[in-house]
């Protein structure tokens, strides 16, 4: 696969693109040469221009947009959101890493009331922009055009309450709750072939070390999310909705072939 690199805007034909420092030296380590293929997408879309190397400077690459925009689309069937308490140890690193590889649409960072890592102000924005940098890069290696869009860090309680209540009616999104709870029960295909229908999109709300509160998990219900199970092991904070995101990518393969 050719270097595929994330800058957001959009290209003609023909055009020259001057990469910025931090996409340039990336270039220059990869060792790359005038010549040589490369991908630029914008992040927004589900659109690829090819280019290729022109120039490389000592402290800037050029490039040229050599043929039209090519569609690709590798997103998942269902638009799924992730809200997740914040594991502690940098793990959310990797979480937003591998959840952008496995098709998050986008990623809620929570503080819940068992979170051991605390943010705010500008701590929690550098963070906020530092998971966007890798959500940016996880899509650059996997083929991804679009980028998940990494929400600040939130209160669990704030956030529950900017969600509001849940609706019946058609075309809304979906809420599943990670739960441990004897009631939960295992996830259930998103599509339904008798009816036709598929939601709008899926909010995954999932823990941190130790879970949910009881609280949090009766509020969510309250909310309109339904407890769903991933069987009778305890996954870590960062496993759980890694796993649910490889069942959805299966089962939307599935039901594609």
């Amino acid at each position: 696969m050719a270097l595929r690199i994330h800058l957001p805007r959009r290209w003609a034909e023909g055009e020259t693109v001057v990469l910025p420092p931090a996409e340039s030296r990336h270039v220059q380590v990869l060792r790359k040469q005038p010549g040589d293929a490369v991908l630029l997408f914008n992040g927004d879309d589900a659109f690829e221009w090819p280019a290729e190397i022109v120039r490389i400077g000592r402290s800037e690459v050029e490039l040229r947009i050599v043929g039209a925009a090519r569609e690709v689309e590798r997103e998942l069937a269902v638009a799924v959101t992730l809200a997740i308490g914040i594991p502690a140890n940098e793990r959310m690193d990797a979480l937003v890493e591998k959840a952008t590889e496995l098709g998050a649409a986008a990623i809620q960072p929570l503080l819940c009331e068992r979170s051991v890592v605390r943010l705010a102000g500008d701590r929690a924005e550098a963070r906020q922009r530092h998971w966007q940098a890798v959500a940016a890069s996880a899509s650059e290696q996997c083929g991804r055009t679009r980028v998940p869009r990494v929400a600040s860090p939130a209160r669990f309680d704030a956030w529950l309450g900017e969600m509001g209540g849940a609706s019946e009616a058609a075309g809304l999104p979906a809420r599943w709750v990670l739960s441990l709870a004897a009631a939960a029960r295992r996830p259930a295909a998103l599509h339904d072939p008798a009816r036709e229908e598929t939601p709008a999109g899926l909010v995954v709300l999932s823990g941190p070390e130790g879970g949910l509160s009881p609280d949090e998990e009766a509020a969510a219900l309250r909310h309109g999310f339904v407890s769903v199970s991933l069987g009778a092991r305890v996954l870590r904070a960062d496993t759980a909705p890694l796993a649910l995101l490889a069942w959805l990518g299966l089962a939307d393969r599935r039901r594609r072939e």
